[in-house]
């Protein structure tokens, strides 16, 4: 698909121009420079014309901590893009950073490339010569904050936009990665992508961000999203690691499957434990992934005993998966995906009613309910609906009589008689004859 990035020094409104393009606030935006590390994509529309968006990092010609590593993702967005938005500020003037992007940009000779004057809704316009000393034509001078001439620069853009591109959006099997700060996920998301899509840094809080990529693995295409690696709240210092907090829980609730990091390498803490819980909550298939496994010093019973380990600290999340590999050594990395594989197989499992019914009766003769609230549950029949995630309703004679220890017996009936063992799965308890009496009772 046409994609278009924007380009320009630190501190010059590439993220909001880009979160206005894309109509949603993605990239974090802050007046402190530099937020933005690695190069950011959603999609965008304008006049029915679909492109991507790419954000970037700021180039700068000052000797920075990780500025070598963001100018290599400016130069990977440069690369693939269309269409290239050279950002300067109106605010701020032409400097030597404006000069050193200038000077970068040329070496793109095939490259179309648009000159975009930003915070320029009090410029002086008569000093439009200077914009013109950059070399790149036309500037269009706009306001990403307030929108002002955003729309002439999207029509600009849309004129370049070949006219025979799809403006159909493939859905992809999309999942996310989530685990505390330094448990290896930008790595991760490297090897998996074969390239340097994320930072990788032994400082933490590198990945601030989102990060959405999309890929083929064996002739299967899917969406994968790196996420900011999460601290305990008493922990979270400043606005930027809010934002990025509350970028990870917008990931989660975009994505089909969720991969927990753990770091093999070091004890399992109470911070791991809530971060799990967030995967418990969303309520979707999860892997629970055991990163560093190359340096864990280990033996014959070491993956054993630290699967008991984990099951017993993630109860809640019994039916997850677990897996050991090392990302940076791309070391069993692939059980990743035949674990994907595996769930997406159950996720489609589609279970006959009569089948259902048949284990519902027979798990009520073996284990009959207990008394419970004044009275015993009696389950009639259930059916399987349509969902994210395998979903049954059972209808009863009420609801209330239902005790969890027996809803957690008939989830695992079901779970037993038809290989739901990886995913999670969901059972409403419904009253029969609520519509006839006028309340609808579930649990």
């Amino acid at each position: 698909m046409f994609k278009v990035a924007l380009v320009g020094k630190p501190n010059v409104g590439k993220s909001t121009l880009f979160n206005r393009i894309i109509a949603k606030k993605k990239s974090i935006v802050d007046d402190q420079p530099g937020v933005t590390r690695d190069r950011i994509y959603d999609h965008a529309n304008w006049l029915n014309k679909e492109f991507i968006a790419i954000d970037t990092g700021g180039l700068t010609n000052k000797n920075l901590s990780l500025q070598k590593n963001i100018e290599t993702q400016v130069q990977y967005a440069i690369d693939e893009a269309d269409v290239i938005v050279f950002m300067v500020s109106a605010k701020e003037g032409i400097n030597a950073e404006d000069y050193y992007v200038a000077k970068l940009l040329k070496k793109h000779k095939g490259k179309k490339i648009i000159l975009a004057v930003n915070k320029a809704e009090n410029a002086d316009r008569t000093q439009v010569k200077l914009y013109y000393s950059l070399g790149y034509g036309k500037p269009y001078f706009i306001s990403s904050e307030h929108g002002i001439g955003t729309g002439d620069l999207l029509d600009e853009i849309i004129k370049i936009k070949s006219a025979g591109s799809s403006t159909d959006t493939p859905k992809h099997f999309a999942f996310c990665i989530i685990g505390k700060t330094n448990v290896g996920k930008s790595t991760l998301v490297n090897t998996i992508l074969r390239e340097d899509r994320v930072l990788v840094s032994p400082t933490p809080h590198t990945t601030r961000d989102s990060i959405d990529a999309d890929f083929k693995y064996n002739d299967h295409t899917y969406t994968i999203i790196d996420t900011a690696g999460i601290r305990r709240k008493g922990k979270i210092t400043d606005n930027i690691e809010r934002y990025a907090v509350l970028r990870t829980e917008e990931a989660i609730t975009r994505s089909n499957l969720i991969l927990l990091i753990l770091d093999g390498s070091r004890d399992f803490d109470e911070q791991d434990e809530v971060i799990g819980g967030l995967a418990y909550k969303a309520n979707i298939p999860t892997v629970i992934c055991i990163n560093k496994w190359d340096i864990v010093k280990k033996d014959e019973k070491t993956m054993v005993q630290m699967t008991k380990l984990i099951r017993q600290r993630f109860k809640y999340l019994a039916w997850a998966p677990i897996i050991f590999f090392s990302a940076l050594d791309n070391k069993r990395v692939h059980t990743i995906f035949e674990t994907i594989m595996l769930i997406e197989k159950e996720i489609k499992i589609k279970v006959a009613t009569s089948l259902l019914n048949d284990v519902i009766a027979k798990a009520q003769i073996t284990n009959p309910p207990p008394k419970f609230k004044g009275g015993r549950l009696n389950i009639a029949y259930g059916t399987q609906v349509e969902s994210q995630i395998p979903t049954f309703v059972l209808f009863g004679n009420d609801p209330k009589f239902l005790h969890i220890s027996y809803a957690r017996y008939m989830e695992n009936q079901i779970r037993a008689s038809f290989g739901l063992n990886h995913v999670p799965i969901t059972l409403y308890f419904k009253d029969k004859n609520a519509r006839t009496r006028g309340s609808r009772k579930d649990r």
